[in-house]
C-alpha cells in the first residue's frame, strides 16, 4: 500500500528501504522518535504483514506500533521524504540505489545502515552513494544493536557519523528517543571500518566456539582481532577513539559473544560442521575475502582476516587456521 498522511509538526518524513529485521526495527524506532515513516519492501507479502501491525518472517512474535506505512512502490517511498534510512546489504546496496535514483530528491540525507565492503570492487559503502546520488550528503548508522532489541524498545546506544559534524549531530538528535541513545561522530569512515570488519571477526569467534576450542580462544582471538580492526582502520585514515567506541569496539563485543549475531550464528555451523545452505545472510562472509584482499594490497598484518577468508573458500580447516596463528613468530603485545 502506499499512504500519504500528514508530517509530525517536529518530525520528518523518513524512507526505510528495506523491509528485513534491522529495517523493520529502524522504522519502528524513528515512529518512536516522532516521525512520519515509510517503509519501502521488495516483498508484498511483507507489505502486507507489516499492514497487519507484524512482520513474521523477520521479527516473529513481536507487534509491530500501528503508523508505519508499508509499500512495495519505491517512488512512493521516496516522495516528499526528508531523509532516507538504506538498510539494504552491503552486496545489494549499488542495485537499490540505482533502482531508487530517479526518485531520489536531492539535498536529503542518506543513511547507511548496514555494514560491510562492496565485494567487486572494496569500495565503502558511503564510496556507493558518492558515485551514484553525489547531490545527497551520506552519514552511516552503526553500533553495537540487535534488531529485536531494537523492535521491543530494549536501551540501546549507537552512533551516527557523517563528514559534516553538524549534519552528524543533527541526525543524531532526530533519530534518539527514549532508550535510542544515538551519539554522533564526524569520522564516517572510522564508523564504516569498525562496522564492517567485526563481523569478520563475529564469524572467526563463532567458529572458535562451534569447534569447542575453548573461552581462551575465543577471548585471545576477539582480543587480536580487534588489533587487526585497528591496523586497517588507520589505513584508511579512521581515528583510533573511534574504533576504540560503540562502532567499534562496541558492536565487535556484542557480535562476538552472541547467537543472535548472524555472523556469529554462522561461524558457530561453521565450526561445528553443520550445513550452512538455509542460513541467513552473514555479511562477513564476502567481508572476509575483499579485507583479506586489502591487507595483502595494503601490507597490513592481518592473519585472523586471512584465516577467515581461507576458511570461508575451503583452503583450510579451523584446527589448520588456529594452528598457524598460534605458531607464528612471536613478537610484543604492543606490536600493533
Amino acid at each position: 500500500m502506499t499512504g500519504s498522511g500528514h508530517k509530525p509538526p517536529s518530525g520528518w518524513r523518513i524512507a526505510v528501504l528495506g523491509g528485513g529485521a534491522w529495517g523493520t526495527a529502524l522504522a519502528l524506532a524513528m515512529l518512536r522518535a516522532g516521525h512520519f515513516v515509510r517503509l519501502y519492501a521488495r516483498d508484498p507479502e511483507t507489505v502486507a504483514a507489516i499492514d497487519r501491525g507484524e512482520n513474521p518472517r523477520y521479527l516473529p512474535g513481536i507487534a509491530l506500533q500501528p503508523g508505519i506505512v508499508a509499500t512495495n512502490d519505491i517512488e512512493a517511498a521516496l516522495d516528499g521524504t526528508d531523509c532516507v534510512l538504506a538498510v539494504a546489504p552491503a552486496q545489494s546496496l549499488r542495485a537499490m540505489l540505482t533502482t531508487a535514483k530517479t526518485d531520489m530528491p536531492s539535498g536529503v540525507p542518506l543513511v547507511l545502515c548496514a555494514k560491510g565492503i562492496e565485494r567487486d570492487t572494496g569500495a565503502l559503502l558511503s564510496a556507493i552513494v558518492d558515485e551514484i546520488l553525489p547531490d545527497n550528503p551520506v552519514a552511516a548508522l552503526s553500533g553495537p544493536s540487535f534488531a529485536t532489541d531494537v523492535a521491543k524498545g530494549l536501551p540501546t546506544a549507537v552512533v551516527v557519523a557523517a563528514r559534516n559534524e553538524g549534519l552528524a549531530a543533527d541526525l543524531a538528535a532526530r533519530f534518539s528517543a527514549q532508550n535510542l541513545r544515538c551519539y554522533s561522530s564526524d569520522d564516517l569512515i572510522g564508523v564504516e571500518i569498525g562496522g564492517a570488519l567485526k563481523n569478520v571477526f563475529a564469524i572467526a569467534a563463532g567458529a572458535v566456539t562451534g569447534a569447542e576450542l575453548g573461552a581462551s580462544a575465543q577471548a585471545a582471538m576477539v582480543t587480536r582481532g580487534f588489533v587487526e580492526l585497528r591496523r586497517i582502520g588507520a589505513a584508511f585514515g579512521a581515528r583510533p577513539e573511534t574504533l576504540m567506541g560503540l562502532s567499534g569496539l562496541g558492536d565487535l563485543l556484542l557480535t562476538c559473544s552472541s547467537a543472535q549475531s548472524r555472523n556469529f550464528a554462522y561461524g558457530l555451523a561453521l565450526g561445528q560442521g553443520k550445513p550452512l545452505a538455509g542460513l541467513p545472510l552473514a555479511e562477513g562472509v564476502p567481508t572476509a575475502a575483499i579485507a583479506a584482499r586489502i591487507a595483502t594490497e595494503r601490507n597490513i598484518d592481518a592473519p585472523i582476516i586471512t584465516a577467515v577468508a581461507a576458511i570461508l573458500d575451503g583452503t583450510i580447516t579451523i584446527r589448520q587456521a588456529v594452528s598457524a596463528l598460534m605458531t607464528r613468530p612471536l613478537k610484543t603485545e604492543t606490536d600493533v
